[in-house]
């Protein structure tokens, strides 16, 4: 909360910095000079008086922006806000009912491995252990050690949003568009694979979410095979197409976002909670 106060005096100080230099360049360049009647007259002049006037508009449209872009959201026009008789189209907000997420986060212990969205490393490791951990930093480098014997529904710990945007309402009507979410993944790892695609069922309106894409970009891995396909059975809304050939991230996109059937597309990497 202190870091979003320094942030909002930042910009506002920012704000205040540049509107007084502008005033003062607006000053200087509407300052009366004493020129004489052949001066008005010169094509030099004229063409100062030109550029004159159009860094006047310009400092005047910049003046205004600032104070635009440091600006809270404004509310909706009135019209907006009036109820609507449409009866497919019902008045109010979304209650915390209606965008509950498509799968609750089963209880958590929270002093197992990496709960609440903290690290874990073993003290003590067996030799097995030890290249375990070795041969997972060679071929992902990063420890698939610890993330392996992290829950695949973990909490992240206390809402590190700002309190405007935890507070914030949406109105039904219109209704918030449903999306189709589409990660992309080569030879990624099964746990933090798995772990990015429970995060956006444990915190996506279940009538919102019309489903989770995932994009095999040709992976040789093992356990992304036929082990994927089975275990996404389950969880309905998630499906695997896959690629024959590696063609990279943008034409993987492009690949999920062809068959999407939600009305916006939302793209995250494989690896991410």
């Amino acid at each position: 909360m202190r870091l979003f106060l320094r942030r909002r005096l930042s910009l506002l100080k920012l704000a205040l910095a540049g509107g007084t230099l502008f005033m003062v360049v607006l000053v200087i360049l509407q300052k009366d000079v004493g020129i004489s009647s052949n001066s008005v007259q010169d094509p030099w002049f004229q063409d100062l008086v030109e550029r004159k006037e159009r860094v006047l508009v310009m400092v005047r449209g910049a003046v205004n922006n600032l104070g635009f872009q440091i600006g809270a959201p404004q509310p909706p026009p009135v019209e907006e806000q009036q109820a609507t008789s449409d009866r497919n189209c019902p008045p109010g907000h979304y209650t915390q009912a209606e965008l509950k997420p498509v799968l609750e986060r089963p209880q958590q212990d929270p002093q197992g491995p990496g709960a609440d969205g903290t690290g874990y490393e073993k003290d003590k490791m067996t030799p097995e252990e030890e290249k375990e951990k070795e041969d997972g930093m060679t071929v992902n480098c990063f420890n698939q050690f610890s993330s392996d014997r992290i829950s695949l529904s973990r909490s992240l710990g206390d809402d590190t949003r700002p309190p405007e945007c935890v507070e914030r309402k949406f109105r039904r009507c219109p209704p918030l568009p449903t999306t189709s979410v589409i990660i992309v993944f080569h030879n990624e790892a099964w746990s933090t694979l798995l772990r990015t695609v429970y995060s956006v069922l444990h915190t996506s309106p279940a009538a919102l979410l019309t489903e989770i894409i995932m994009v095999d970009d040709a992976s040789t891995a093992e356990h992304l095979g036929t082990r994927l396909d089975e275990y996404v059975k389950q969880l309905n809304i998630v499906k695997v197409v896959r690629q024959q050939e590696r063609k990279g991230l943008i034409t993987a996109r492009l690949l999920g976002a062809r068959g999407a059937l939600g009305q916006t597309l939302t793209f995250l990497d494989a690896h991410c909670e």
